[in-house]
């Protein structure tokens, strides 16, 4: 893994944005800037990074590895009935149950990784509901790639995996007409990442609506709706599923035949404490860091303490070597924390890297570089793009 100076295409804002990337000059806050050719708020393309092929291997293994556990970890919290474990609210076991045992199928996840000094992965967390990134990720860079490194190769294959995990969804709700997609409006990177997986889905035959998440309503039989009266039959939601819970309508979710991608059970996997669960399924294993419910097991060693329900590196903690701390603000931790191992960024001069791999359906299909000038990513890291060198 190695970071490449590049020279910028002259015209890099208008390329993004034809392919329907308007979210590139975001600043810290998230607020989008101005278009400036010689300015990289957000995404970078004076500089990318290179990978071996055998390194690109090693990650594809390491996901298709770290997903396989992930999925024996839903199995044994639903089992077992570990549901207060990850702090998921009373009479929501049965729906998520039903999920699992219907084996609603789910649409795609991301993780999140770093290297130790022998280059094999460690899983820092899986964005298993709501991962976005996805418009950079899959279009974005590919589109670098065959314009400023077209001899090489990239690690990516996720545009073609959604096209085919859609029309797999397809398949197994062949009575469903109109396939939903809800997100957030005001959040022009939510919009961006729906319109592009709305845009996968149209190519794998579905009929596709949009709409505001605060304009779906419900009636008195559970039956969820938008807002030209339309019944929802199948969902796509970006919206945390710890939030739906939340919602005035939550109670309303375990009657209803409406069906959600992602679905149910994915909320036990977009909980931190499932990092907990996996080392006591799989301690000592190669890509995970050893974590627990009780920081008495990181007494006096450098450890990372996350809430359960935290977003884009809100509330975060590390504790250093020599006791020092770095901490992020946010609004998350009161349904409780989970403790990992400290594992270090590459760095890369003032640089800290984050790897972040695809999953879709169940597969390996792709890569992606997160920059930060701290330990902690953030939603509004930078982002940059990669390619391999074929052996």
């Amino acid at each position: 893994m190695q970071r490449i100076p590049q020279i910028p295409r002259t015209d890099w804002p208008q390329r993004l944005e034809d392919i329907g990337f308007r979210f590139h000059s975001i600043d810290e806050q998230g607020v989008s800037q101005l278009p400036d050719p010689d300015v990289f708020p957000y995404w970078v393309e004076n500089a990318a990074y290179a990978f071996s092929e055998n390194g690109i291997e090693t990650l594809w293994a390491a996901t298709r590895e770290l997903h396989a556990r992930c999925l024996d970890a839903v199995d044994h919290v639903i089992r077992n009935n570990l549901f207060h474990r990850l702090a998921i609210p009373d009479g929501f076991d049965r729906f998520i149950r039903a999920s699992w045992e219907r084996r609603d199928p789910s649409l795609y996840g991301r993780f999140d990784l770093t290297l130790d000094a022998a280059g094999v992965p460690k899983l820092y967390e899986y964005n298993a509901d709501t991962p976005t990134s996805l418009i950079e990720s899959s279009l974005a860079q590919w589109f670098w790639k065959t314009e400023v490194q077209p001899e090489h190769d990239q690690f990516n294959s996720i545009h073609e995996a959604l096209v085919e995990r859609w029309a797999e969804l397809r398949r197994h709700y062949p009575a469903v007409g109109t396939l939903h997609f809800a997100c957030i409006f005001e959040s022009l990177e939510d919009v961006g990442n729906v319109e592009y997986l709305m845009d996968t889905a149209v190519q794998a035959g579905w009929a596709v609506k949009i709409l505001d998440v605060s304009r779906i309503g419900v009636d008195r039989v559970d039956q969820f709706y938008d807002e030209e009266d339309q019944p929802i039959e199948l969902i796509f939601k970006l919206y945390p599923w710890e939030w739906m819970l939340r919602e005035r309508f939550s109670r309303s979710l375990i009657a209803s035949p409406t069906r959600w991608v992602e679905p149910p059970w994915k909320m036990v996997l977009s909980n931190k404490a499932i990092l907990a669960v996996l080392w006591e399924l799989f301690p000592d294993h190669p890509n995970l860091l050893p974590a627990s419910f009780s920081p008495d097991a990181f007494e006096g060693r450098p450890h990372a303490k996350k809430p359960f329900y935290s977003r884009e590196g809100a509330n975060v903690s590390l504790v250093l070597d020599g006791g020092a701390t770095l901490t992020t603000d946010g609004r998350y931790g009161e349904e409780g924390f989970v403790y990992q191992a400290f594992a270090p960024l590459p760095q890369f001069g003032d640089r800290y890297a984050t790897l972040g791999s695809w999953v879709v359906g169940d597969d390996a299909v792709g890569l992606c570089i997160r920059e930060e000038l701290q330990p902690i990513t953030k939603n509004t890291s930078y982002f940059l793009p990669h390619y391999f060198i074929r052996n």
